[in-house]
């Protein structure tokens, strides 16, 4: 889930950025230094949006830049097992599907996306349920769970998250649009007469 946070920090200003404003200043070292980077007890830092207040700052000896005790506000994806997530698939393989939260992409492997065969067609970049002829593509939107989340603070990159869509109410926004549609029909009385 997206959060949006206050924090506190103390900012490095280096010494070629002193005669800038200080508080574009800290908010581009904020920006740098956090988007995009791991903190597993906070989450992954997707923006820093403001600097909310600016302390007295301290010159270290030795140091020629200034530290400042800062406030900021900053939006950051906290997951957490089991928890369901939308997504779109950035790229598909013979073993799976890449989906993006945003700032960092999961695993949906092929035995997580149906209980059926699933065969690749790699001329359409597509994962195709072998009886129902459902399939996944790049750019599709999914509902998604959290099944498996390792997170790396060192090198985000290497963060492991695993999805799955075998569960009801997961699926391609197309699967489950068709979903809804049969849970209507069967509720009006049409049974297996409305199905494809």
């Amino acid at each position: 889930m997206y959060y949006k946070m206050e924090m506190s920090d103390k900012v490095r200003v280096p010494p070629h950025r002193m005669g800038e404003e200080l508080s574009r200043v800290i908010l581009d070292v904020l920006q740098e230094h956090l988007e995009g980077s791991i903190d597993k007890e906070i989450g992954i830092f997707i923006a820093v949006t403001r600097v909310i207040t600016i302390g007295e700052g301290e010159i270290v000896p030795g140091d020629g830049a200034i530290y400042y005790d800062v406030d900021f506000e900053a939006v950051v994806l906290r997951l957490s097992l089991q928890e369901v997530i939308e997504g779109l698939v950035v790229e598909t393989t013979s073993f799976g599907a890449f989906v993006s939260l945003g700032p960092i992409d999961a695993m949906l492997h092929v035995s997580q996306i149906s209980d059926e065969y699933i065969n690749y067609d790699e001329k359409n970049a597509r994962l195709i349920c072998q009886d129902s002829k459902r399939f996944i593509g790049v750019g599709e939107p999914v509902r998604v769970r959290v099944v498996t989340l390792s997170l790396n603070e060192r090198e985000p990159r290497d963060s492991k998250i695993g999805l799955t869509m075998r569960q009801a109410g997961l699926g391609t926004a197309r699967w489950l649009e068709e979903d809804m549609l049969k849970e209507k029909e069967k509720a009006k009385g049409g049974g297996e007469r409305g199905s494809r």
